[in-house]
């Protein structure tokens, strides 16, 4: 219900008409692959050389053939129908969420706080709406744990084939959906070894794990048609590049610019920490703890528990990727959205915190009195974060857990998504009565993305100007890659927006 109501206030980001681009090239291959008539006559760049071929295109084929099908197939019409079926697969990845909160700890009520949680974190809610990348991809992977989950309580081919599919088809959209592939190896090895040979035979453990790897082959190579003409070579060529991915541009950090490839080892876990609600942290470093006081205590011998082996996975799941990418040293941007898939994991963790308060608060009054007073203090900030979602709304995106305002505008990205310019250009085109406006920004793409998304008459108005010409009307900028203040000289500002207190657009109007 709450999709329903707000995916049509949020703007249009960064790389959205980039990755319906990429979907209509994979359409076309596809048409003309199968000589279909839609591909006739209409030209089309080469699929084995297009240079986002690395990118699983799974959703971004799914999206145009959905808004040519059920709407009027405008650019408005296609931004809106997007937005609706991210957030839709975000809602999927919530449920499933709230399964493995269930199904971990025997109680629907730690399904549902995990799902909320997950709602109620700012960044990943409105993100939710618009990157169709990593909010996918998290949904995707979740689901996999799911399945994952429900083949080790009971192996059965159904089951193996399911959770195949859903690894073809996160491996679609993002190539490290192959980590699902080394999970559910490594702990199908491990029930191989530590379940009882008279619950499950250890045949059949290789059984599914037979049938898991067809299906997932199958569907990898099914979804992306880079793949078809040779799916090893091509496979591996997408791999390579995902190990040295040429982005060229810096990341604005700790008050300074550092390029993508020179990132310090603590930037993932520092944005993490400064962008994760505090309780949910808190939680899951206490899960963290119970899980080292267990493994400590109970050494091999505890993974024979079901639970034990769970939290095993969870720990892995959230812990191995961050250090992956730290031991590395992977090319990061935009924040840690290229890790939004471990997200689940933390709070999987932070429950199971939560758990363990609650059993401590069961064998000692003292340890009651600290879980009821981390209970009211966790409930009070967790309500403080609802609010001020409303009051940010259409701009979660640029929520920090705790840094003032001033902090964050001097030592991190703001905006980075350009979202804000939807809203810069409707004050705009509502303030400004000449038929024809001119607008120049510091880099054109956020304008133009912002553009396909307002009515077909109110698109004609604005055009863009090059700020070199000194043509313009208006300049926008959302201080990507210029966090300082602007000078005078692009013109008086007439408007602003603030999430939170954090300045995320301004607009000018030239003297």
């Amino acid at each position: 219900m709450l999709g329903v109501l707000l995916f049509r206030d949020y703007g249009v980001s960064w790389d959205e008409s980039v990755e319906h681009y990429y979907g209509v090239v994979n359409i076309k291959y596809i048409a003309k692959r199968f000589h279909l008539a839609a591909s006739a006559g209409q030209p089309m760049p080469d699929l084995a050389t297009y240079p986002d071929r690395d990118h699983g295109p799974a959703f971004d084929i799914l999206v145009p053939i959905i808004s040519r099908l059920f709407t009027s197939d405008t650019p408005r019409a296609y931004m809106l129908t997007r937005h609706l079926l991210i957030y839709s697969a975000f809602v999927l990845g919530v449920w499933s969420l709230y399964c493995l909160g269930r199904n971990r700890f025997n109680s629907w009520r730690f399904g549902l706080a995990g799902a909320l949680a997950l709602v109620l974190s700012p960044r990943l809610f409105a993100e939710g709406f618009y990157n169709g990348k990593d909010i996918v991809f998290l949904t995707l992977f979740a689901l996999g744990m799911l399945f994952l989950t429900q083949l080790l309580e009971r192996p059965t081919v159904t089951r193996a084939a399911l959770l195949g599919v859903a690894t073809g088809l996160a491996i679609d959209v993002r190539i490290l959906g192959l980590l699902l592939v080394a999970f559910t190896l490594g702990m199908l090895a491990l029930e191989l070894f530590f379940r009882p040979r008279a619950e499950v035979p250890r045949w059949r453990w290789l059984a599914v794990g037979g049938v898991y790897l067809i299906a997932a082959t199958v569907c990898t190579v099914a979804g992306w048609p880079y793949l078809w003409d040779a799916p090893l070579t091509n496979f591996w060529d997408a791999f390579q590049r995902l190990s040295r991915y040429p982005w060229l541009m810096s990341n604005f950090y700790l008050g300074q610019f550092v390029a993508g490839d020179q990132l310090p080892w603590h930037y993932a876990p520092v944005w993490i920490l400064i962008t994760t609600p505090l309780p949910y942290t808190c939680a899951c470093v206490a899960g963290l703890v119970a899980w080292v006081s267990t493994w400590w205590q109970a050494g091999w011998v505890g993974l024979r528990s079901r639970e034990n082996r769970l939290d095993l996975l969870f720990v892995g799941w959230l812990l191995g990727p961050i250090l992956l990418v730290i031991v590395l040293r992977s090319v990061l941007y935009d924040g840690w959205r290229h890790l939004y898939f471990v997200y689940p994991a933390l709070l999987l963790l932070a429950l199971r915190g939560i758990y363990a308060l609650c059993q401590a608060g069961q064998q000692r009054r003292t340890w009651r009195r600290v879980g009821i007073a981390a209970a009211v203090l966790a409930s009070l900030e967790v309500g403080r974060t609802a609010v001020r979602m409303v009051l940010m709304h259409p701009h979660q995106q640029v929520y920090f857990s705790f840094l003032p305002p001033t902090m964050a505008e001097r030592y991190f990205e703001r905006d980075y998504w350009g979202l804000a310019y939807y809203q810069g250009l409707e004050w705009i085109l509502a303030h400004e009565a000449k038929k024809h406006i001119l607008i120049s920004a510091p880099n054109p793409d956020p304008i133009d993305n912002n553009v396909l998304k307002l009515p077909e008459a109110q698109r004609q108005r604005i055009q863009f100007s090059p700020r070199h010409a000194n043509q313009y009307q208006y300049f926008i900028s959302g201080y990507r890659w210029h966090p300082q203040s602007y000078r005078d000289s692009v013109g008086q500002e007439v408007y602003s927006i603030r999430a939170d207190g954090v300045k995320i657009l301004s607009v000018f109007k030239k003297l």
